[in-house]
């Protein structure tokens, strides 16, 4: 029996502040309390619905979320089921990164970050491993895998033509596949079309008449837009090229504090991908003007965060009356498993530039033996127990606090 709007808002509210543990987790806990528990949905339609949401760019945890909320009470439903994912999770890192950038040089919170990061680089190794098992089946996959991990390590070719690369490789591998039969086409949701794109223009053109098309906001603005559209394969994969262009391109935040950000957005709810509005809060911190950091950090994340979630809205509610038909489609899959394969060279090439930062500060040959013990201790954790992720990320923070106090 399908919930009253008052039950399905509870519900998504109360799924935003639990949402812990990645997009995995995520989408095991709506299907447990959407599809086993109460019985709002069937299996069929949400695995239609969650293979549609792999095929797009963005985080697939939270469109779920939006189509979900869609089917059980139409656009507004949808609405309200994306922000209610999404809001705590914002709020929260808000909250922290106000904390990291007044406090990050205490050296109890220094130490606590240190813990952090180093447990992240085992998750991004962990993350890596999975992906590679699972994605790296034919030998095409292999070559993709291999040829972005060169191009990005190197920096000979932007993320999004790695991926329009990897993609098209795919659909040519499948290009004799049989298309899906033909349904009868639905009515194009144009108004959730142009409901979208007027959401993202507002803030655009307010932009360019305050402070002019080639401000910092205007920057940060198109910038975080470009990543929203390539944000395939998740949150590790785009921010291997969003730091490359922050930090070396852009010059708006160091190595360092992109890793912290992880680090922070590893121990909020909601989905990973949130830790751009991090980057874009530092990038507003360190580029203040004359309104002050604090001011300019919070608008810089506000916008990254419109930027960065806005097309997963439009995506889902203008894509929704196609889900079937697309989610059926093998040459889209064939594309999909290009990129996927692709993103594990990618975030290969994050782990290492993340692991020079955290193990090797000073150079590989003077290796921080604290923060290697902690990765690989939180590796082995990850990998050899079903610990959950957030007692893993607990146990590396109280350890970089141990370890500070004894250096």
């Amino acid at each position: 029996m399908p919930p009253t709007r008052r039950e399905a808002f509870r519900f998504w509210l109360k799924l935003g502040f639990i949402s812990f543990g990645g997009p995995a987790g995520q989408i095991a806990i709506m299907h447990r309390e959407v599809v086993e528990r109460r019985g709002w949905l069937d299996d069929r339609a949400f695995m239609h619905a969650l293979n549609f949401c792999m095929l797009l760019p963005g985080p697939e945890a939270l469109q779920l979320a939006i189509w979900l909320g869609w089917r059980l009470h139409g656009t507004a439903g949808g609405i309200v089921a994306g922000i209610c994912f999404i809001v705590p999770a914002m709020l929260l890192l808000l909250g922290l990164s106000f904390v990291y950038a007044l406090h990050g040089e205490v050296p109890a919170v220094a130490a606590v970050l240190l813990g952090l990061k180093a447990t992240v680089i085992a998750l991004i190794a962990q993350a890596l491993l999975r992906l590679a098992r699972r994605a790296l089946a034919h030998p095409l996959h292999w070559l993709l895998a291999g040829a972005a991990f060169v191009l990005m390590v190197g920096g000979l070719a932007p993320f999004p033509l790695i991926l329009a690369a990897a993609a098209l490789a795919g659909l040519l591998a499948h290009r004799g596949a049989a298309a899906p039969a033909a349904t009868a086409p639905a009515a194009f949701p144009w108004r959730s079309l142009a409901a979208g794109v007027a959401l993202w223009t507002l803030p655009a053109v307010g932009i360019v008449v305050l402070a002019g098309p080639d401000s910092f906001f205007a920057q940060l603005y198109r910038f975080f837009t470009t990543a929203a559209l390539v944000t395939f394969g998740g949150a590790y994969a785009v921010l291997a090229w969003v730091t490359e262009q922050a930090v070396q391109v852009h010059a708006w935040l160091t190595q360092a504090e992109a890793v912290a950000g992880l680090a922070l957005a590893e121990t909020t709810p909601g989905p990973l991908v949130i830790v751009l509005q991090f980057i874009g809060f530092m990038a507003g911190w360190n580029q203040s003007g004359a309104a002050g950091p604090a001011a300019t950090a919070t608008l810089a994340a506000l916008l990254t965060s419109w930027a960065t979630f806005l097309p997963s809205f439009v995506f889902i509610l203008a894509g929704a009356p196609y889900v079937q038909r697309l989610a059926a489609s093998v040459r889209l899959a064939g594309a999909l498993a290009g990129i996927t394969a692709a993103v594990v060279g990618v975030i290969g090439s994050l782990a290492v530039a993340f692991g020079r930062s955290v193990l090797f500060p000073a150079g590989l040959s003077a290796p921080d033996w604290g923060a290697v013990a902690i990765a690989v201790a939180a590796l082995v954790l990850l990998e050899r127990t079903r610990l959950d992720v957030l007692w893993v990320i607990a146990a590396g923070a109280v350890a970089g606090l141990a370890l500070g106090f004894l250096a």
